[in-house]
């Protein structure tokens, strides 16, 4: 973070100072929430959670060199008090934001954020120095800290924004007020919690109201072949660049195709030129993020030539989101574990069948959350979609959404021995080491609440076979 005395931050968040010999201390380091992280310079902010209070480790953390505690009450060691933490970090984000003036780019959508998000940050960072999201801290507390990690030197912020419910991203736009805004798609994620598309429409288009007009540089990028975004043309004062496959598309994508190991590759066209990409990423629904990246990429002055190259050599960032292994026996694992929706599990199906040709393919799949009265629809069709995209076998893993996966292939016509259904992790792990065979390409994937990155641990643990070869 910009250096700020602790004077200055009281006042920023409205703060009454306790046990604070001086004043005029500086914060140097970084802002944090977990105690671990602190250190030398560094402010730590307390929040008082279902199992943990943050006040308990006061003492540890300035021990450890931060300079003050940022709290809802006094802990006996230099401390900031407020009445509410969350808001109090969401100020101080707020005036180093606005102090910096550095480039925010913010992003939102129903799927393929922080795909999108990681792909930006390593296309910008090539031009200039880029803070981004870690991870998906993209909510009211993350996205405040992502922000105080920029510095003097930062050009470009780039920020992802969930949502779950309307009012949320216009939130955090006050919080962290962006110059340019991306969204994506609007899908079926949180279907459940919002009532509907449309609903999920209103909330994430709540990024391009809260953007600049087009004079003072305001930039709504927007998918040209998703229409409800396309939509929120009319719902902002910027500049719209549309991105996408369709011929209306300002950075869009021509002549679309998987490479036999299933990346896509494809011609990159912007108002700026042409060039060629093929991405190390796995699947074709990464086109859309490319071009979204390419499109901010394009806006903040990148030639097509630099995008196509940055984009080319761009891998994952984020944890199980497609990372692809190969256990030496040449088994290849595919985790996206770290949540699914129907769009991104029909997506991720359609990647391992594209990586598996000519061999055999697995898709062990669980619950996806969060989809209220669609959920028996949703994952019926997901089932069928396994059996139309011939998937070697589907490993339903789970309760009762997992049994309407099972039944879906079933109704498809799955009736042998290509699907089944097991009970929890450990069944489907002992299932497939039994029955994997060397060349089989096995998918991992589910909602973050069933754990399913286990599996595919427990299937790299080659123990005495030797070491995982990562691809």
């Amino acid at each position: 973070m910009i250096t700020l005395s602790l004077a200055e931050i009281a006042e920023v968040v409205g703060g009454r100072m306790h046990d604070i010999p001086d004043a005029s201390a500086e914060v140097t380091g970084p802002v944090v929430r977990d105690s671990r992280e602190a250190g030398p310079g560094s402010l730590f902010v307390a929040f008082v959670g279902e199992r943990v209070d943050g006040h308990d480790f006061a003492a540890q953390v300035v021990e450890a060199g931060a300079v003050a505690v940022l709290g809802s009450r006094p802990v006996g060691v230099p401390a900031i008090v407020v009445d509410d933490v969350q808001a109090a970090l969401g100020a101080l984000a707020r005036h180093v934001v606005h102090r910096l003036g550095t480039t925010l780019v913010a992003l939102t959508g129903s799927a393929g954020k922080t795909s999108t998000k990681d792909l930006i940050a390593q296309v910008l960072r090539r031009k200039a120095p880029t803070v981004f999201t870690p991870g998906s801290m993209n909510n009211e507390v993350g996205l405040p800290l992502t922000a105080l990690t920029a510095t003097d030197e930062t050009k470009f912020l780039v920020l992802e924004m969930g949502a779950r419910g309307i009012g949320h991203i216009r939130y955090l736009c006050e919080l962290t007020p962006p110059r340019i805004g991306l969204v994506l798609n609007v899908g079926s994620a949180h279907i459940g919690e919002f009532g509907g598309r449309e609903q999920i429409a209103q909330a994430k288009g709540e990024l391009v109201e809260a953007l600049p007009p087009a004079e003072e540089g305001g930039t709504a990028v927007l998918n040209a072949d998703d229409p409800l975004v396309r939509a929120m043309a009319s719902r902002t004062k910027a500049k719209v660049l549309l991105f996408g496959e369709s011929d209306e598309a300002d950075v869009r994508a021509e002549n679309v195709r998987l490479t036999d190991t299933g990346q896509p590759s494809f011609s990159l066209h912007t108002p700026s030129g042409a060039s060629d990409v093929t991405m190390r990423l796995y699947g074709e629904h990464h086109v859309s993020n490319a071009l979204a990246a390419a499109a901010v990429a394009h806006e903040l002055g990148m030639s097509a030539d630099e995008i196509a190259t940055a984009l080319s050599e761009a891998g994952s960032l984020s944890r199980w989101r497609m990372e692809v292994t190969e256990r030496p026996d040449g088994v290849t694992v595919v985790n996206d574990a770290y949540n699914a929706n129907p769009e991104s599990m029909k997506a991720a199906l359609r990647a391992l069948v594209a990586m598996g040709k000519g061999r055999r393919t697995w898709a062990v799949l669980g619950k996806m959350a969060e989809l209220g009265d669609e959920a028996l629809a949703e994952h019926d069709a997901v089932g069928r979609l396994a059996v139309r995209l011939n998937v070697s076998k589907l490993v339903a893993v789970g309760g009762r959404e997992a049994q309407w996966l099972q039944l879906g292939a079933y109704n498809e016509g799955s009736w042998g021995e290509e699907s089944v259904h097991v009970s929890d992790a450990q069944a489907a792990v002992d299932l497939l080491r039994s029955e994997l065979r060397p060349g089989d390409v096995v998918l991992v994937k589910a909602s973050r609440s069933v754990g399913l990155e286990s599996v595919a641990s427990a299937l790299l643990e080659t123990g005495a076979e030797g070491e995982v070869a990562a691809r």
